[in-house]
């Protein structure tokens, strides 16, 4: 007997159904392509792991992986990778006007005001969160 590669036993082709079991087929007929599914923009996605805990309220977890497109224009309360002073974070951005504040998650951390003379830039939008369960 031939397997089909990509495919998962035991998935529904309509989804897997977090209520009551769905008396659906035994196999996946079509494959799912991460890269399809998460990534709009394939020249500006890049994927990043989380280190440490300061967006753990938002239910993102050190060891998590974000996927994150640059070629987003960040609005205002989306999750974001910045770049300040020579080092990564991951924040929420709170856009007042021409101010800016990088707003974490977690009440152990501080908001971080961008002022004028910080090293910053707006590295790119979280689209996803890729979480391990196990």
């Amino acid at each position: 007997m031939e397997e089909k590669e990509n495919v998962l036993p035991g998935m529904a082709q309509d989804g897997i159904h977090a209520g009551f079991p769905s008396p659906a087929t035994d196999y996946m007929t079509q494959a799912i392509d991460l890269n399809k599914e998460l990534v709009k923009h394939p020249a500006a996605t890049f994927y990043g792991r989380v280190v440490g805990d300061s967006m753990i309220d938002a239910g993102v977890e050190e060891g998590d992986i974000l996927v994150i497109d640059r070629s987003l224009e960040p609005q205002n309360g989306n999750m974001a990778v910045c770049f300040i002073d020579g080092e990564f974070t991951l924040k929420h951005i709170h856009i007042d006007g021409s101010s800016l504040t990088l707003v974490p998650a977690n009440p152990k951390y501080p908001e971080i005001k961008v002022e004028e003379g910080m090293d910053f830039k707006m590295w790119g939008v979280v689209t996803y969160v890729i979480k391990k369960v196990r």
